[in-house]
């Protein structure tokens, strides 16, 4: 384990408050913290390297700690699905508390990134000495398991311009910071990203983000996406009347 200060949380106590607020570990008292800090090891990717590939045996429990990681999946016709975006204080990878054989996605660092990781067999024997983990792993399998039927469903059943627009609307609840123009999203992330997180073409997210740009509703750039306007966004992701001045 190293034991040195990492990452810009400069400090062990900065750990133990990151690990804190991680889904995993909420509720759990300060020394059991300790312990589980104490077990684990910390991992550094470059940017376009990989914490696992999909496939690969499920061995460790990740906690990002710096950094921003896709998790991708390919497709049996070989596509590529962006399913998630990953920043610090969350789990990914968690093969071994899961059931997991393999690693169903991979992990890419988009930047260079660290985390946290456990093995397997110590996530068993944390589990079995701090029995609050059972009971936080299984209310998130339950969370991501209804979003993604919220996912599918959206693929199967919505407009196009819905799906882009629910998934721009996630990008800036989960990875936005408030500016004075609207809500930045910081990710290196491509038109291509998005046509993979809506089960589109590059083409169609093209046309419409470029339409959407042209009325102020969203900007971007080489590694930002600015929604400039969330309600506008919200209008077309739940079918609502537009609001004033703005026509769809």
């Amino acid at each position: 384990m190293n034991s040195r200060p990492v990452s810009k949380l400069g400090s062990e106590s900065g750990l133990l408050i990151l690990l804190g607020q991680v889904s995993f570990f909420k509720g759990i008292d300060e020394a059991a913290l300790a312990e589980i800090r104490k077990q684990a090891r910390l991992k550094r990717v470059d940017q376009e390297g990989f914490f696992f590939h999909q496939g690969q045996p499920a061995r460790a429990l990740y906690v990002l700690v710096e950094g921003k990681v896709r998790l991708v999946q390919i497709s049996p016709e070989g596509q590529n699905v962006v399913l998630h975006f990953i920043s610090p204080g969350e789990p990914f990878g968690g093969g071994p508390v899961l059931g997991h054989r393999v690693y169903p996605a991979a992990a890419e660092a988009i930047v260079p990134s660290i985390a946290l990781y456990w093995d397997g067999e110590t996530i068993q024997g944390l589990l079995e000495r701090h029995p609050p983990l059972v009971r936080n792993i299984l209310q998130v399998v339950a969370t991501r398991f209804a979003e993604l039927q919220d996912r599918y469903r959206e693929l199967a059943t919505e407009r196009v311009e819905r799906r882009i627009a629910r998934a721009m609307l996630r990008l800036a609840r989960a990875h936005g910071k408030k500016t004075d123009r609207g809500l930045l999203v910081e990710l290196p992330l491509s038109r291509q990203d998005l046509a993979e997180m809506t089960g589109t073409t590059l083409s169609t997210v093209s046309r419409i983000a470029s339409r959407w740009e042209s009325k102020g509703l969203i900007d971007s750039g080489r590694g930002w996406l600015l929604v400039a306007r969330p309600e506008h966004l919200e209008a077309i992701a739940e079918e609502l009347p537009p609001p004033a001045g703005f026509e769809g």
